[in-house]
């Protein structure tokens, strides 16, 4: 593990490791949350996203 380890050393690494596939599957997954948080602001609903995301161990706030 690098001990230097910073956000642009993760993008160089993502950039070489990952496929286009992979990349615009998390993309699609980003624009769905993003979505439904944009039209489902119910507090339940958002309540249920905000913790899926926590789950998935996506930092949201």
């Amino acid at each position: 593990m690098e001990t230097n380890d910073t956000v642009h050393s993760r993008f160089e690494t993502a950039r070489t490791e990952l496929t286009a596939l992979q990349v615009e599957t998390g993309l699609l997954f980003a624009a769905a949350i993003a979505f439904t948080l944009i039209f489902l602001q119910e507090p339940l609903a958002h309540d249920a996203m905000h913790n899926f995301r926590h789950g998935a161990g996506i930092v949201c706030h």
